[in-house]
């Protein structure tokens, strides 16, 4: 385990992590996805540290930043960690294919933002 990690760390893990859930779906349907062992276990993987390091994030910035769904990114994980034997494969292809483009997007400006990029 790291120490000294700022909030900084955590926000780029979620960055990294939704990158990586996009690029191992892409160029894949649905079944192809649901079918493919190694990439729903990465993409669910990826979606847990989301939700992981979007808990490590102040509260305060959560605050100040209200138009990033933070509560949901925090619950999916649970979702996954908890309830891994009934996880919706649809609900986290949906949630890669519509969702983590707009999240990406806006933590990458929030990072932007906060680092002073």
């Amino acid at each position: 385990m790291k120490e000294g990690r700022e909030y900084i760390d955590y926000l780029r893990d979620i960055l990294d992590a939704a990158e990586k859930a996009e690029r191992f779906i892409e160029g894949m349907d649905f079944d192809t996805f649901s079918s493919d062992d190694k990439t729903v276990f990465a993409v669910v993987r990826a979606l847990e540290i989301v939700g992981e390091a979007t808990k490590k994030i102040p509260d305060s910035l959560k605050e100040s930043y209200k138009g990033l769904p933070w509560r949901e990114m925090a619950g999916l994980r649970d979702k996954l960690i908890h309830d891994y034997i009934s996880v919706n494969l649809e609900v986290v292809w949906k949630t890669v294919k519509n969702d983590l483009p707009t999240l990406r997007d806006k933590v990458s400006s929030l990072l932007a933002t906060e680092s002073g990029d």
